[in-house]
């Protein structure tokens, strides 16, 4: 069943889970139909290909994850919780931000707040000052064709740029959501259980959430939640640290030197 769920299926209910069961159940009438009476047991992924052919999803999380600039948020749709990939690109310009993937207004704005603080705290966070001097940065939410809105999205296209500007990976099996704050805080946001419903069907481990969001868990089925690791982050070095695979080594400037006597 759970490879059923987890390669043929992508939905809040259970009707196309239904009909996938059923489509195994006629697949092994239609063999005993032909003469083959031997018992079937359907118990592994390699059997359920057999009867309904390939998986139609397939996980991408250490894939898409595996360069820097990428990190994986949480999101709330009408049918449930998502997975949105955050990429972010530098290339040679001149200090632009550009934004994709059919963004609302918010959702620009927690993009801004993002690059703002980052600005802001370049040496803390291991970044040169100047790495928008000659720069251009570019955010794209692929899947372009659905609308996305909300500042949920904040600390994800953060650690995204931190990531990018680094060169740190971050780790493919955290997923994470809150809003930011040009001071360092991590806001609480709403759908936190359609979210962690989302990570946990993607195979996500860790996930990183407001500090606020702490009484929301309760709403969680105790079995999903027994699989998970959550981090409650109230400030963003805390995001950093729960979702890089590798430590933010701050940069130092060097100290203009003294004159000659």
């Amino acid at each position: 069943m759970q490879a059923i769920i987890e390669g043929y299926t992508r939905e809040a209910g259970v009707r196309t889970l239904e009909r996938q069961v059923a489509s195994v159940v006629r697949g092994v009438a239609v063999k005993i139909a032909e003469g083959d009476t031997t018992p079937r047991t359907i118990k592994d992924a390699e059997g359920v290909a057999e009867l309904l052919g390939a998986a139609k999803f397939t996980s991408e999380m250490a894939e898409r994850t595996e360069e820097a600039g990428v990190a994986t948020g949480l999101a709330w749709t009408s049918v449930g919780g998502e997975i949105l990939f955050i990429e972010a690109t530098r290339m040679y310009g001149s200090g632009k931000l550009q934004l994709t993937g059919q963004l609302g207004d918010v959702m620009k704005e927690s993009a801004q707040a993002a690059l703002s603080y980052v600005r802001a705290n370049a040496e803390k966070l291991g970044v040169a000052k100047d790495f928008l001097d000659k720069s251009d940065i570019h955010i794209h939410i692929p899947a372009g064709a659905m609308p996305k809105d909300g500042p949920s999205a904040g600390v994800t296209m953060f650690t995204a740029l931190v990531s990018l500007l680094t060169g740190i990976r971050v780790r493919h099996d955290v997923g994470m959501t809150g809003e930011i704050s040009l001071r360092g805080r991590v806001l609480p946001i709403g759908g936190l259980k359609e979210k962690v419903l989302a990570a946990h069907r993607a195979g996500i481990k860790r996930i990183i959430l407001p500090e606020r969001n702490k009484a929301d868990l309760e709403e969680i089925p105790a079995e999903v939640k027994n699989d998970l690791e959550f981090v409650l982050a109230s400030r963003m070095d805390q995001v950093l640290e729960a979702a890089l695979d590798g430590k933010i080594e701050p940069k130092v400037e060097a100290a203009a030197a003294a004159p000659a006597n």
